[in-house]
Order: C-alpha cells, then structure tokens, then sequence
C-alpha cells in the first residue's frame, strides 16, 4: 500500500482496513471490486453528498419521532452527535465503511438512525463477516424488547419509531440471503452497497486515468442511479449532461487547408 496517492491515504482513512475488507468481500464470493483509487472517488462523491445534500443524511421526513423529551432533543443532530460519537456508533472520518470493524458497523446499525433501507448498505458489508449477522440479529432482538434502560436509550437515539423493529426484520431477511432493497434503491450508491461498489468499479482506475476522463467531460461525482451489475463499465456522459472540464481545441477544418486557427494571434519572431 505503500504507493498510493497521498489523497487515498487521507480519503480511505485505514487503507490497510478498507484492503482487508476488500479481501474478505472477494473471499465471501464478490467480483469486480473497485481498486483502492476508485474508492477514493467514491470518498470525494460523499464528501459532496455530506456538502451539498445533507438532508440524506440522518432524516427521517415521513418518519414519527418517539414520544418522550430525549427523543426530542435529539431530532437536532448536532445534539445527536456528541452522544453518537461517544457510543462509537458513528466513524465520521469512514466514508466507504470498509474501514470499521465488525464491532464498530454493529455498533452503527444499533445506534445511528437510518432512513428507509439505508441500513441495507451496512448489512452487506457485516455479511462479508461470518457470523456477524446473527449477532447483530441477537442485540438488535434485545433492543427490541425494551427491557432495560440501555435497550431504551437506543431507542431514543434512533429517534425514530420503528426503527429497531425494522432493522431486525431486515437482518432476518439478510441471514436468508435477501436484501430488499425497492428497485430504485437496488441502484442508488447512497443506499445499496452493491451500487456504490459498481458505481467505484465504473470509475478510472489511476490518477492518471481520472485527470483524462475530467478533461474529456465524463467525469461526474454527483448523485447518479447505477445497475450493480453493470460494475466495471466506464460510463460516458448520459444524455442531456453538461461537458465537464476543459472545452476541448477546435478541430482542423478543409476549409481551413486542414490546419485550425489558433485562438490566439502568434507574436511575430524576435530573431
């Protein structure tokens, strides 16, 4: 790992971590895996998810807040993060979670609100693990039964009704192999696992690659619907998008003899 860029070292956080996740996601039978590059791309798209649409994140618009006053308070999220972090169910600085331990992404699912299925995305990467699933289906059974004052602080925490509810309906249907994602989710890097590693695998796979794509306009790192399967593909530009980068040199025309204008007046030689 010693020769990735310097902005793969800061953007993956762990790149040892995220490798060896990357290992066991090949192990548990997954194909055409991005490269570490390609995860830095990832990284920057939810650095841009986090800036310019964080209203994705940690909402829940048709969800209904638990009744009591903590629950309340904690709709705020800024009251909410002290209180995530201190329960390490949240990593900020782990944008792809390939960096988390198992522990850690447990941890995550128990205490960080996910809206609809997002939490479809953690689940894929804790099967990846074994025996992780049934784990979390054992602690997220326990929060469930409201038993303790532990079990109703993260209730709370999620804020939201319901949520722990449906988290273990999902991890029962993921330990029988199925996620059920709605099918614009199956597509959505913001939500499936899947898609955000075809959409990673999409991208260019060196620096090099990447400078080039940006040049040529067919780089785009905005929110964009993808088919998992279709990992390793390099998208071109959809229709209707915008060239981005550099507007390209004006090609020679006959007219011209075949040579183009320059677009800019050549000074004459001082020699």
């Amino acid at each position: 790992m010693t020769d990735l860029p310097l902005l793969s070292r800061v953007a993956l956080l762990s790149p040892r971590r995220v490798q060896a996740s990357l290992d066991a996601l090949a192990a548990s039978g997954r194909t055409d895996l991005p490269n570490p590059w390609q995860l830095t791309l990832g990284v920057i798209r939810m650095w841009g998810r986090l800036l310019f649409r964080s209203d994705t994140v940690g909402t829940s618009p048709g969800g209904t807040v638990r009744a009591g006053w903590r629950a309340r308070a904690l709709t705020w999220r800024a009251l909410r993060l002290p209180f995530l972090l201190a329960e390490r169910a949240v990593h900020p600085l782990d944008f792809t979670g390939l960096a988390s331990s198992r522990e850690r992404v447990i941890r995550h699912l128990l205490g960080a609100h996910h809206d609809g299925a997002q939490f479809l995305y953690d689940l894929e990467i804790l099967a990846a693990h074994p025996g992780a699933l049934d784990e979390l289906r054992e602690r997220a059974a326990a929060v469930v039964a409201d038993a303790t004052p532990r079990s109703r602080w993260l209730r709370d925490l999620v804020v939201f009704d319901g949520y722990h509810e449906a988290l273990l309906a999902a991890v029962d249907a993921a330990r029988a192999g199925d996620f059920p994602y709605d099918p614009d989710g199956a597509r959505d890097p913001d939500v499936s696992f899947s898609a955000y590693l075809a959409w990673c695998a999409a991208q260019p796979a060196t620096p090099a690659a990447t400078l080039a794509a940006w040049r040529r306009g067919d780089l785009d790192l905005g929110p964009t619907r993808i088919d998992p399967a279709a990992a390793g593909r390099r998208p071109g530009r959809r229709p209707g998008q915008r060239r981005r980068g550099p507007r390209p040199r004006p090609r020679p025309r006959p007219e011209d003899g075949g040579v183009s204008s320059p677009p800019w007046t050549p000074r004459p030689s001082r020699r």
